[in-house]
């Protein structure tokens, strides 16, 4: 009979090793899909300022491109002309100004 009680204390302690390696293993498993969940919500507010970012570069490559034409246009006589008349109020001489009665 020893033989029996030696052999279900052993059993027992068999199932309780099992339990707590079962225990760890489900605590392991929770933690990593915590971990997981923090990291997924991290790249979804990564890839959010990614896609602000490229917005803000095509803005700013817009802005560039305005930037050159106008660069383009000032260094023409139209633009020089227009200027004139329009600040200093020079005409061409066989030009006619007309001007409202106010």
């Amino acid at each position: 009979m020893k033989k029996t009680k030696t052999r279900r204390a052993l059993l027992r302690s068999r199932r309780w090793g099992f339990r707590v390696i079962i225990f760890a293993v489900l605590c392991l498993l929770i933690v990593a899909s915590a971990g997981r969940l923090q990291l997924k919500q991290k790249n979804a507010a990564y890839e959010q300022r990614e896609e602000e970012l490229l917005a803000a570069i095509a803005e700013e490559e817009a802005r560039s491109e305005e930037i050159e034409e106008l660069k383009k246009y000032v260094q023409t006589k139209k633009y020089v002309e227009e200027v004139a008349k329009e600040r200093l109020g020079l005409v061409y001489e066989d030009e006619i100004l007309f001007k409202a009665i106010e």
